[in-house]
């Protein structure tokens, strides 16, 4: 039995170191595939794999192979190991194009924009400007308040005069077009007198020359007019006796800045086209008399 059995181990071996009784129609047939050696493509249990055949264990060289260990080099899919193209491992160093946790380009460019570097400090004149040029982007500043504004943020006295001498010359700030412009549209918008507007303008830190000669542009008639339409808007809404009413409309224009006078006339016009019972109270009332007593309580 032991000749036989080595006289057929003997012929097996040199089958298939001959390649004989390969069949090409059946490669998986041949007596090759006995020893474990399949020619191209096959399927087997172990072993190597030269073309991309798939294979339980060992080393698949070529792309496209799956294999669940070893070395995976062409993108195949592995559990362990190392990916060295691209392909997606369970666990060791993806070496190809897989998005890596803690990566990226996001990092990379919040890295570059680390590394610039800093802004050179600012002039003061310059710190100045921007200031300036903010506070008049949400209306238009008198060189006071800009003064005011630029001295809290601790900029020096030079360089505020320095700045807004500038904005003088090119007319970035015009105190006399701020007054003008300020007493037109607080009287057509509020209905403010003389007296209120040119307190406002004081409170602003525009000079009392420049002030009178913006409210030069309002007269007495141009008050009286005001008046008479600020009480009948008034007086359609208004509740009680007409003596309650005289005294409420009357103070209204007063704290409107109107003089005492003005204010009289007003209401005792309104309340005298109003109904009978006003008319009546209105025939009773001196305007001059009143306004007298207004301008000196206690006579």
């Amino acid at each position: 039995m032991s000749g036989a059995a080595s006289d057929s181990n003997a012929s097996r071996s040199d089958l298939a170191d001959d390649d004989l009784f390969f069949d090409p129609s059946h490669p998986d047939r041949s007596l090759g595939a006995l020893d474990g050696h399949p020619p191209a493509g096959g399927r087997f249990g172990g072993g190597y794999s030269p073309e991309g055949g798939r294979s339980g264990g060992g080393d698949a060289p070529a792309g496209g192979s799956r294999s669940s260990g070893g070395d995976p080099l062409g993108g195949g899919r592995s559990g362990g190991g190392d990916s060295l193209g691209g392909g997606r491992s369970g666990g060791g160093y993806p070496l190809g194009g897989d998005a890596q946790r803690g990566g990226g380009p996001g990092r990379a460019r919040r890295g570059r924009a680390a590394e610039r570097p800093p802004e050179p400090p600012r002039s003061e004149s310059e710190t100045a400007r921007e200031i300036c040029l903010r506070q008049l982007a949400v209306r238009p500043r008198t060189r006071a308040e800009l003064a005011k504004t630029l001295a809290r943020k601790e900029i020096s006295d030079e360089v505020i005069a320095e700045v807004l001498d500038r904005y003088d010359e090119v007319g970035i700030i015009d105190d006399a077009a701020f007054a003008r412009m300020w007493v037109s549209t607080r009287h057509q918008g509020r209905g403010l007198a003389r007296r209120a507007l040119a307190n406002e303008l004081r409170l602003h830190g525009v000079e009392a020359e420049v002030a009178t000669e913006a409210l030069e542009t309002l007269d007495d008639d141009a008050e009286a007019t005001t008046a008479r339409a600020l009480v009948d808007r008034k007086l359609r809404s208004a509740r009680g006796t007409p003596d309650q009413v005289f005294r409420r409309l009357v103070g209204m224009l007063a704290r409107k800045g109107y003089p005492a006078g003005v204010a009289i006339r007003a209401v005792k016009d309104a309340l005298a086209a109003r109904d009978a019972e006003a008319a009546e109270f209105a025939d009773q009332i001196d305007p001059d008399a009143l306004a007298d007593e207004a301008a000196d309580p206690l006579s």
